[in-house]
């Protein structure tokens, strides 16, 4: 029988390094999309960075479920590849049109999947899509904040966090664990609380909860010190 030594193992397992390289892969795509350049040259120096990243700056490990749906993967590209294309449409015309700017928001999205992984990869696929951007994560409470571009009616607001919620279900039918698959289409919309107030400009914004509270108790508080 072997007695334990208390010494760690040198070698790392076989899913590590596999996590490894399915993030260097990820980092070098994020690149070429950050630049929207994908020629050689770029992708060569993405992945060098990309590899310094990963070896010099080490995380927390980020459990990936071993699934992949290759169907799910070309329905998603599908997907992804329209609602680029519709992006790009709003925006050139909102560029062109004559009239008022358009009303922007900050939408909050509560994800029904609390998984690391899966929401930095709806973070970054809806931050692709022209017209929205991801302004703030909160990991507790798996919620993410994106800037949107013509957003004024609370119909506007849950037409896109329909979109994202879509972008969330696709994404875990196709790399996503069978218990998140699950939950994504077995829940409705996870709620996704926030309070509306008017901007001083053009923009319509989303106060988290709390904000609003701390607020509240910092007027009460000032009234007190006045009286």
């Amino acid at each position: 029988m072997n007695e334990p030594t208390g010494r760690l193992p040198t070698t790392r397992p076989s899913g590590a390094h596999l996590t490894e390289v399915v993030l260097i892969l990820w980092l070098v795509v994020l690149w070429g999309a950050l630049w929207q350049d994908y020629g050689i040259g770029n992708l060569v120096f993405g992945l060098v960075l990309a590899v310094l990243a990963v070896r010099v700056f080490k995380l927390p490990p980020v459990r990936s479920s071993g699934r992949f749906n290759a169907l799910r993967a070309l329905e998603f590209l599908a997907k992804f590849l329209w609602w680029v294309f519709l992006g790009s449409v709003q925006v050139l015309w909102l560029a062109v049109r004559p009239g008022p700017q358009p009303t922007n928001a900050v939408v909050s999205v509560r994800l029904r999947s609390t998984d690391d992984l899966i929401m930095t990869a709806v973070g970054q696929v809806v931050s692709l899509i022209p017209g929205s951007l991801v302004v703030e994560v909160d990991r507790r409470s798996a919620t993410i904040y994106f800037h949107a571009i013509d957003v004024s009616t609370d119909e506007d607001v849950q037409r896109f966090r329909d979109r994202v919620y879509a972008v969330e279900r696709l994404v875990v039918e196709v790399m996503g664990s069978r218990e998140h698959l699950e939950v994504v289409r077995g829940r409705g919309h996870a709620e996704a609380e926030a309070h509306q107030y008017e901007n001083t400009g053009a923009e319509q914004a989303v106060q988290r909860p709390e904000a609003a509270s701390s607020s509240a108790g910092d007027a009460a508080g000032s009234e007190e010190e006045r009286q």
